[in-house]
């Protein structure tokens, strides 16, 4: 792939079920703004969410993720759990998981000939001070906001190199 091809951006966490799909939800909606307003990038730029783990395939994300988007108008309801596959090393260029664990199981399954990128997806959020988003699941219900809060950074931060490239 060079470095100027766009051919698609995959967000990874665990289940699939609360930060993926939150950051998968926020950048096409992002990306959707950036076409309608003539910026650089394609419309129809592949964009999905997967987990590392299978435990949800087919489930709709948390509620309580849904409800946080919501309420910053992102609409996740469409959107279902599925699990890293081998196909998705062919077929997208950014690679982008919320954690290092993830990270570290999402390089352990990639092919020896994988050309694309892999890595935190908060490296483009620059001057955060964490590295990873962190898995509210467990926690209280701020922590689906806190989540949308580091997501609509870096997704801001993607799509600026992503158009950088474009227009290269």
């Amino acid at each position: 792939m060079s470095e100027a091809t766009l051919s698609g951006v995959l967000f990874v966490c665990l289940g699939n079920i609360c930060r993926s799909p939150t950051a998968e939800g926020v950048f096409r909606a992002r990306l959707a703004e950036r076409v309608a307003a003539g910026g650089a990038l394609p419309e129809l730029l592949p964009v999905d969410s997967c987990g590392t783990a299978g435990w949800h395939i087919g489930k709709s994300p948390d509620a309580r993720a849904m409800a946080a988007a919501s309420a910053r108008g992102y609409d996740l309801a469409p959107l279902r759990a599925r699990q890293l596959q081998w196909q998705d090393f062919y077929t997208f260029e950014h690679i982008l998981v919320m954690d290092e664990s993830n990270l570290a199981d999402v390089r352990d399954a990639a092919p020896l000939d994988y050309a694309g990128d892999i890595r935190l997806f908060l490296d483009y959020a620059p001057g955060q001070p964490v590295r990873e988003v962190p898995d509210p699941y467990y926690g209280r219900d701020d922590g689906f906001s806190h989540v949308l809060d580091l997501v609509e950074l870096a997704s801001e931060g993607l799509l600026a190199e992503l158009e950088r490239r474009a227009t290269r």
